[in-house]
């Protein structure tokens, strides 16, 4: 019955647009005012404005569009903004990526999030050996509503989604013949998850179990028939996905982050509450496989203790030592042992051991949004998007073009793209970064041993560009020893967003007034102090004149004997290239 009635409805469709009738439809919005040289064509047919259709026969049309196609189609007219960016679009468009997401019955709201999360949702991966070497992506739960975060560790992958479901990924790194891994299974590990954490350590052969921080039901207390929600932490071992141990907390309580610090036989476990305080417990991990009841004591950490007007938005951990960042982009630091201190701060002069967990305040010139802490370096960006590297830089891991440790916060200066996501290891660090034109690349600096830099074997002390092919929604990422993860999604609602630079920041500003000379950014006097010289070399008639006046002009400049050597030799090289005085080829020495 529903094909005939279908059969008989067609010819009155296509009747609209048979060409004998003259008969066309156009677009006509009213911002863009009336179609250029519609006189002349009046004489083929009188056009019908699409805004004469229902508006929900546009909207189920636009619906079978691509993504990509919706969104540069709402940003035609205003018309068709307003069309693109309703919600049934965006329903229709859900459903289609996404059926089962209606059948639960979620409700996952606004639809444009929800269809956007869903259509750039990935996992991607390169492998450092084997002889092919190319981007793949993992096998996608057809169930998860986007990817938040992810975690790798010995033998799995998990995934947390948007409403709080983690993805078991079994077996997931599979060797094949070609060298490539592939993702073989996946099964729902649980529900209601906030956060997740397992072995601060880079190695993920030390995560064996995996702490899920989660929201549960608890049956009501006697005399009472509804129940509570109260947040807990389960413990679940990474190989075969069973919960080992569980921790129920007050229902008063409730938290937002979960990370880990120390080792096995000292694990402490801190707790970010929603109004931004932390809580710490230690946990024995060699006792929670046995069959017994275990208790730990809550204790408020002294950050929240020392300093209760701070109010903690994150925070980020390894084995020895915490970053937490205040919602006022304030940096605090805790150091637990002397060597990773000495690397961090390049002395032991303020180290207390009796008085680890006290928070040391690191100065900024500006507002931090996210970090990434490594063993012996960490690194801070802003909300102007510059990032700053401190530690140790035995292999070049900040990225400043040379092997010098840095005590304090150091900008890399050349970095002019804005960073989507940043990572720290053991001795080398990762950017992600965003061009003008929205596609991404990951730029790397450090030690290049075992494939961990592709295409830059031998390391590199300044963040150079990685032969990896990025995805285009790609927002996070985490290497191991054997691959690179990378994970896609774009959520509308939550992205960085970075200001631009005050003017008294950005070289080439007008020079102030004597009065307000005194209180001018330093490094804006340092670049207008080169004004001259660049006048000077400017001014040069040739070639050779040009190379000769720099190489004096290098002289001048407060810089190394290193550097000043660098540049002279640089521009020797360079009149020797281009025919000027002829001192021979170079020797070794040189």
């Amino acid at each position: 019955m529903v094909r005939r009635s279908q059969k008989r409805k067609l010819p009155k469709v296509t009747g609209l647009c048979r060409p004998e009738e003259g008969l066309r439809v156009k677009r006509s919005c009213p911002s863009c005012g009336p179609e250029p040289g519609g006189e002349e064509k009046k004489e083929r047919g009188n056009p019908v404005s699409i805004q004469l259709f229902p508006p929900e026969l546009v909207e189920h049309i636009i619906s079978f569009l691509p993504v990509r196609d919706v969104v540069s189609l709402g940003q035609t007219c205003h018309y068709f903004h307003e069309v693109c960016d309703s919600e049934g679009v965006w329903r229709r468009i859900c459903h289609r990526l996404s059926p089962r997401l209606q059948e639960q019955g979620s409700g996952v709201q606004p639809w444009k999030r929800a269809a956007i999360l869903n259509y750039t949702k990935g996992l991607y991966f390169q492998a450092f050996g084997g002889r092919r070497r190319c981007l793949s992506k993992s096998v996608a739960p057809v169930l998860a509503h986007g990817y938040r975060r992810f975690l790798p560790t010995k033998d799995h992958v998990f995934i947390l989604d948007y409403t709080g479901t983690i993805f078991f990924l079994k077996n997931a790194l599979v060797s094949s013949t070609l060298g490539q891994k592939r993702a073989c299974c996946y099964v729902v590990l649980c529900h209601g998850a906030k956060d997740f954490a397992s072995d601060p350590r880079g190695d993920t052969i030390y995560r064996k179990y995996l702490y899920v921080l989660a929201t549960r039901e608890q049956p009501g207390v006697v005399d009472t028939a509804h129940s509570q929600s109260c947040d807990c932490v389960e413990v679940y071992l990474q190989s075969s996905g069973q919960r080992v141990f569980k921790i129920t907390f007050h229902h008063a309580m409730s938290f937002k982050q979960m990370a880990l610090v120390g080792l096995e036989t000292q694990r402490t476990l801190l707790l970010l509450t929603e109004e931004g305080k932390i809580y710490s417990l230690v946990v024995n991990e060699a006792q929670l496989d046995q069959p017994h009841s275990y208790t730990g004591q809550l204790t408020l950490r002294k950050v929240s203790h020392d300093l209760p007007h701070l109010r903690v938005a994150c925070m980020a951990s390894n084995q020895g030592s915490t970053l937490y960042i205040t919602d006022q982009g304030g940096v605090y630091f805790e150091v637990h042992t002397p060597g990773v201190y000495r690397d961090l701060f390049g002395t032991l002069e303020a180290f207390d051991p009796t008085y680890q967990q006290m928070p040391l305040p690191i100065s900024l010139p500006a507002k931090v949004l996210f970090c990434a802490l490594g063993y012996n370096h960490l690194g801070l960006v802003d909300e102007f998007g510059r990032i700053f590297m401190q530690g140790s830089n035995r292999y070049g891991q900040l990225g400043t073009g040379d092997k010098m440790d840095r005590g304090e916060p150091t900008q890399v200066r050349y970095l002019q793209q804005r960073p989507v996501a940043l990572w720290c290891g053991l001795n080398h660090s990762l950017v992600l970064s965003q061009r003008s034109d929205f596609s991404k690349e990951l730029l790397g600096c450090g030690c290049g041993a075992r494939g961990r830099l592709p295409g830059w074997p031998r390391g590199s002390a300044s963040f150079v560009k990685l032969h990896i092919k990025v995805p285009l929604y790609a927002s996070s990422l985490c290497p191991t020893r054997e691959c690179l993860y990378m994970l896609s999604g774009h959520d509308i609602e939550h992205h960085p967003t970075y200001r631009d630079l005050p003017a008294s920041r950005v070289v080439g500003t007008p020079k102030p007034s004597l009065g307000a000379e005194a209180a001018q950014d330093p490094e804006v006097v340092a670049a207008q102090a080169c004004e001259p010289y660049l006048g000077q070399i400017h001014s040069c008639p040739t070639l050779q004149e040009c190379m000769e006046t720099t190489k004096v002009i290098v002289g001048w400049m407060p810089l190394m004997a290193t550097q000043e050597d660098f540049f002279w030799e640089a521009l020797d090289m360079l009149q020797r290239a281009f025919g000027g005085v002829g001192q021979g080829p170079p020797t070794p020495d040189s």
